[in-house]
């Protein structure tokens, strides 16, 4: 990709290999393979418009295309701690995940053997304001704290639900050691709270 600037906005625009220009900011967090994307909003008395999904922006930047099979949405209170859920590879469940109403902390935990960054996290704020996308590809867990009440969260998947492939970790684990706000009441699910350690899931992935 190339940068070119809009003169009369300066807002900063990417050009794809394939001469779209793409009003919207990429980042690439530390985790490999892990992008946030915040779109271009327009907006007038009406209310706003933005694309949170563009399959050339994410075929550019993840290297593939986004084969959509499911569509989720949860609504959560304030202190809501989901994760930190992922699937087991192959086949995996990449997530596109964006926030409708209120806010969350939306964290990425490398779960990969051999990963530079295995056991590692990073996160994103993801708001109703900034409409900021987050790409979780596979083998990487995902989870998320609610920071208001009545927090609307949706995400796409790339596969549907499979409960036998289903896994979790405990998001408080205190080798992974996520800093997730402290001011907050947690409200966690009983699998959620009952969840593996860290060191277990190496063990039982004979990744210790």
């Amino acid at each position: 990709m190339m940068i070119v600037t809009d003169a009369p906005t300066q807002q900063a625009y990417r050009v794809l290999s394939s001469g779209n220009v793409l009003r919207v900011t990429v980042e690439h967090l530390s985790i490999p393979g892990v992008w946030t994307y915040t779109p271009r909003t327009f907006a007038d008395d009406r209310g706003y418009f933005f694309e949170w999904f563009q399959d050339s922006t994410f075929r550019e930047t993840a290297g593939g295309d986004f084969a959509l099979a499911q569509a989720n949405c949860s609504v959560s209170s304030k202190g809501t701690l989901r994760g930190i859920h992922f699937a087991d590879v192959p086949p995996g469940q990449r997530k596109y995940v964006m926030c409708l109403t209120g806010s969350i902390m939306d964290v990425a935990v490398d779960l990969r053997k051999g990963s530079p960054t295995f056991g590692k996290w990073d996160f994103a704020n993801l708001s109703r304001e900034n409409h900021k996308v987050i790409s979780i590809p596979n083998g990487v867990g995902h989870a998320f704290m609610a920071l208001e009440d009545d927090t609307t969260v949706v995400y796409l998947c790339d596969q549907r639900y499979n409960p036998t492939g289903e896994r979790e970790i405990n998001p408080l684990d205190p080798e992974i050691g996520i800093q997730w706000p402290q001011e907050l009441p947690i409200l966690m699910s009983q699998k959620d709270k009952f969840a593996q350690s860290f060191s277990d899931y190496k063990e039982r992935a004979d990744l210790s």
